[in-house]
């Protein structure tokens, strides 16, 4: 073998080493920065430099002290929800801010979506196949609203779907026919599959026909 078809193999195997450990340490790699980056938001919330070096509650500047506030503090606050008296309270917030002009729109919109992923009405839970381009064209989606009369559609009902490799979708209003629901797979699966292009299910998992 001459030393240039050496150089060319000894390259080939390079590149495939580098792109094979691209591979596995990219994704651990994101999913490290983005735990961090959501660790360090969190921790940061506390208002550090107001607190005096000799205060008695020094010890607040330390990492991950914050952190732990913050989550107590949720909890603590759901605890609360709870309970009959704040429940109501919280309601009656809750009922002022969605008729308040101009915060209505951001604190509905914001609340809509955090109950569509973490409420107790949530919208992304049940995934379907939706035919929305073409006869043999399906896309993932999840339904969001079984019916849509309202808007004088009869019959239909709004379907979200995920972009690929985004964080963005759009909402599709189409005749119930064209959605198929998916009993085997679940939630996540779906939401998954919608955003990367890659079904991972049991093999024992069917999609309808």
């Amino acid at each position: 073998m001459s030393p240039k078809l050496k150089f060319r193999v000894l390259l080939s195997r390079l590149l495939r080493y580098f792109f094979q450990g691209l591979l596995i340490l990219a994704p651990i790699g994101i999913t490290a920065f983005m735990l961090y980056w959501g660790f360090m938001t969190i921790d940061n919330l506390l208002p550090r430099d107001l607190i005096p070096e000799d205060h008695p509650m020094n010890f607040l500047k330390y990492k991950g002290v914050g952190f732990a506030i913050v989550l107590i503090v949720i909890v603590f606050v759901g605890y609360l929800s709870s309970s009959f008296i704040i429940g109501r309270l919280i309601d009656m917030f809750d009922h002022i801010l969605e008729r308040t002009p101009f915060i209505k729109y951001i604190y509905s919109s914001v609340k809509d979506v955090f109950d569509a992923f973490v409420g107790e009405k949530k919208k992304f839970d049940h995934p379907v196949l939706v035919n929305v381009y073409g006869e043999d064209v399906w896309e993932m989606g999840f339904i969001t609203q079984e019916d849509v009369r309202a808007l004088g559609l009869e019959g239909y009902m709004a379907v979200y779907v995920p972009h690929a490799y985004a964080i963005t979708g759009k909402v599709f209003m189409v005749r119930k026919e064209k959605v198929r629901p998916l009993t085997n797979v679940s939630a996540g699966e779906a939401m998954k599959f919608a955003v990367s292009g890659v079904l991972r299910i049991s093999r024992s998992c069917r999609l309808p026909r």
